[in-house]
């Protein structure tokens, strides 16, 4: 990968300052350096500023890191995002997050895809083509989509946006790899730092709230914990349930647990 050669990381980077080439044996070392940086990093913010960085050298310079629920589709939620504000607000706003044909592909797909595959595809729909065509009027004219199946039916989506084909079997090993620790590490730190797209629209509160339930606690506990009445914690609980379509305090500590407001 000529074109990144000599690349250097600028500010709280530069540690992880890489000479990125297509070959394999440095391009596995680079993601290896790549996961040991963003292992010391401590807020999703700056983990996703770091992969901003990792995959500008590769044309893309915007992602979103989440996950999909198929089933129940309000559970769906994002880690952290790199959109520009008004892409984002447009996405949430639109109701194209809970129907993103892109996402959509998750149903048949279980390996990476691009962009170009999927427009190459004729059974990509006019609301997919629409998308596509919305996004390269944005000014990202590629992607990439890292699929990460997790437990419970759920699956893992890093997507990348950018201007260049990722057709490189090195290159897009490299990408998939980073998506992969990315997500795997961001989860974890969703819990204390909160998501960029909670679940089911859930609140600080009524994520807190759930996240106490989970832990056991009674509403009195959580009223004594959050400084709030015991009848606002029992309406933060009851708010949390009907937003992520549960009917128990135990399913609800159980789906809690399933999508990242405690971590394991």
């Amino acid at each position: 990968m000529s074109s990144a050669a000599n690349f250097e990381w600028p500010g709280m980077f530069q540690n992880a300052a890489w000479t990125l080439v297509n070959w394999r044996g440095l391009e596995m070392l680079n993601v290896a350096r790549f996961n040991q940086e963003l292992r010391e990093l401590r807020t999703p913010k700056d983990c996703g500023a770091f992969f901003a960085h990792a995959i500008a050298p590769y044309g893309f310079d915007t992602f979103a890191c989440g996950e999909v629920d198929f089933v129940h589709s309000e559970r769906s939620a994002f880690h952290v995002i790199g959109w520009p504000e008004a892409w984002k607000q447009f996405y949430i706003k639109s109701g194209l997050m809970q129907r993103d044909p892109l996402v959509d592909e998750l149903r048949r797909r279980s390996q990476p895809y691009s962009w170009s595959e999927l427009r190459a595809d004729r059974r990509l729909c006019k609301m997919g083509s629409d998308a596509l065509n919305r996004a390269a009027r944005a000014g990202w004219t590629e992607g990439l989509a890292v699929p990460l199946p997790q437990a419970g039916g759920r699956i893992g989506i890093v997507s990348l946006a950018g201007h260049r084909d990722c057709a490189d079997p090195s290159e897009r090993s490299a990408l998939t790899l980073m998506a992969l620790c990315l997500h795997s590490y961001v989860r974890t730190l969703v819990c204390e730092h909160g998501f960029a797209v909670p679940p089911g629209g859930l609140t600080e509160r009524e994520i807190a709230s759930t996240r106490l339930v989970a832990l056991g606690r009674s509403d009195t506990e959580i009223a004594r914990e959050l400084g709030i009445a015991a009848s606002t914690a029992h309406e933060f609980v009851e708010k949390a349930k009907h937003r992520l379509r549960v009917r128990s305090r135990a399913e609800l500590a159980s789906v809690a647990t399933a999508i990242g407001i405690v971590h394991p």
